[in-house]
């Protein structure tokens, strides 16, 4: 029987596109492994990121907010004390929090993200930690924590210094920086490190709950996928020349995985963009492997529940945008979502349109917390077995524009940023099969995202009716952020024991 308080594992793939996975109809076997997981959870077709890039994206995952309501925005920002993490949640229940992480805005800067975690392991940047380090004592172990408390503040630097930050991006550096401080961390690693660290808890005499986090960079610039793995994906691009430089250069072009193409890329390009990327997802997809067999074979698939998401995806000239800085595109927001826990979650797929947001209400409940409110009321098991949804099935999703790479293309594309409205927040709002894009107050686009999930067919003038009544959505939506910003606290319900919990631990005042 699984416990009360079962275990929880939430996986996020850092970047991974949903249409580029086997597992979501991509006509390349990218993922077998996940794939094969799938098999037994239920899986989301329709979930939403509320956020096109890592740090308000993990802020909406984290606090169950989306990112006009947390505020966490920006890089060199800290999400506000009064909204409580998820780690802060779970710490306060009774469990034992850890992180594994590979992205350096996660694990470097001074977000708030960490917040809540007994442990985190940072597996990026010029020295990392990793969980045999606690074993180090003397010297040894000091100068490496003054070395890593260093890189950490260089890092921070970076995030807060325009000047800083634009000189990271030159081609001359970026390909020393990206390979030198494991800018995608270490995928095998901090698999391997979990592995064991679920191993020595499983084994152990405490019976205290564990919520393990993971974050994998693989499929985030610059895509350097192994020699066999990317031959495997296109066993042609061995002697593609042209591919090759074209990768080359633009792996040490920091600023092109954050631009508009202005001109439009070539099919060539975005082909040898797209292999390279499938590649990457096969590569991590092979290490993920380790860990499903761990699960299945350890027995820990009875006793937790394994959520597994992106927090975003990535352009490669869809839409003539690279990366994940300013657009609301299907690319960057439509996201993989699946959760495996048979008590709760069967063996399905769901078409409801969901936001991943809700992925924080969804372990709060699975932890048994908070019944009868509102965080169990947007948990996503709500959204099964032909459930009205809470939402009414409307997912939205933001695009703060991150000021540091603003500054940046207003330096070198001035008119790119003027004519693209580079400067203004993006929004998106999903209803049944209906997609509303909107910049500032402006309607962008319209899409019917069943029938056209590239994007491709606007129909805001066809359909004004249906534009109208969505924009009327998103404004009554940015009001609402408005207003939980005004909230001292948000706690969604939560019980007056827990909040003197929350407060005895140091979290809330």
């Amino acid at each position: 029987m699984p416990a009360a308080k079962p275990n929880v594992l939430f996986i996020v793939l850092d970047t991974q596109r949903r249409d580029r996975l086997s597992l979501y109809g991509h006509a390349r076997n990218t993922s077998p492994n996940l794939d094969d997981f799938a098999q037994k959870a239920t899986v989301f077709d329709r979930a939403v990121a509320p956020a096109q890039w890592t740090v308000p994206a993990h802020g909406s995952l984290f606090t169950g907010l989306y990112p006009g309501a947390h505020q966490l925005q920006q890089a060199f920002q800290a999400l506000p004390k009064e909204h409580i993490t998820l780690a802060e949640h779970l710490q306060a229940a009774g469990y034992h929090t850890v992180g594994f992480c590979n992205n350096p805005m996660l694990g470097l800067l001074d977000t708030g993200l960490q917040r809540g975690f007994h442990e985190f392991y940072n597996y990026a940047g010029a020295s990392p930690n990793r969980p045999m380090d606690m074993h180090r004592s003397g010297p040894r172990k000091a100068a490496a924590t003054w070395f890593r408390q260093t890189a950490r503040k260089v890092t921070n630097q970076f995030a807060h210094s325009d000047l800083l930050f634009r000189a990271s991006l030159n081609p001359l550096l970026v390909p020393i920086w990206s390979r030198l401080v494991n800018y995608k961390g270490n995928t095998a690693r901090s698999i391997d490190d979990l592995i064991d660290y679920m191993t020595a808890h499983r084994s152990g005499a405490n019976q205290q709950p564990m919520f393990s986090f993971l974050n994998l960079m693989g499929t985030h610039m610059p895509y350097r996928p192994p020699q066999d793995v990317l031959e495997h994906v296109d066993p042609t691009i061995r002697h593609d020349k042209h591919a090759w430089r074209f990768m080359t250069e633009h792996n040490a072009d920091g600023v092109s995985w954050i631009s508009p193409t202005d001109p439009p890329l070539e099919d060539w390009q975005r082909q040898t963009l797209a292999t390279f990327y499938d590649a990457e997802i096969t590569s991590q997809d092979i290490h993920l492997s380790r860990l499903f067999d761990y699960l299945k074979r350890s027995g820990a698939l009875e006793d937790t529940v394994v959520i597994i998401a992106a927090d975003h995806g990535d352009g490669h000239g869809d839409h003539d945008y690279i990366g994940h800085s300013f657009v609301v595109y299907q690319e960057l927001v439509h996201v993989p979502l699946i959760v495996h826990y048979p008590e709760r979650f069967p063996v399905k797929r769901i078409g409801t349109n969901v936001s991943t947001r809700r992925i924080f209400h969804t372990i709060l409940e699975m932890a048994g917390l908070y019944p009868d409110s509102e965080i169990e009321a947007l948990s996503l098991t709500r959204s099964l077995n032909g459930k009205p949804d809470p939402e009414g099935g409307i997912a939205f999703s933001e695009a703060f524009p991150p000021d540091n790479l603003l500054t940046i293309l207003q330096d070198r594309t001035p008119e790119l940023v003027e004519n693209r409205k580079l400067t203004q927040v993006r929004r998106g709002i999903y209803h049944q099969d209906h997609k509303l894009a909107m910049v500032g107050d402006s309607i962008e686009n319209l899409f019917d995202v069943a029938q056209d999930p590239d994007e491709t067919s606007d129909m805001a003038h066809t359909q004004p009716h249906v534009a109208e009544a969505l924009r009327q959505r998103v404004t009554q939506f940015v009001a609402d952020a408005d207003k939980e910003k005004a909230k001292a606290t948000y706690n969604g319900g939560v019980s007056k024991e827990m909040m003197d919990n929350l407060r005895a631990l140091g979290y809330i005042e």
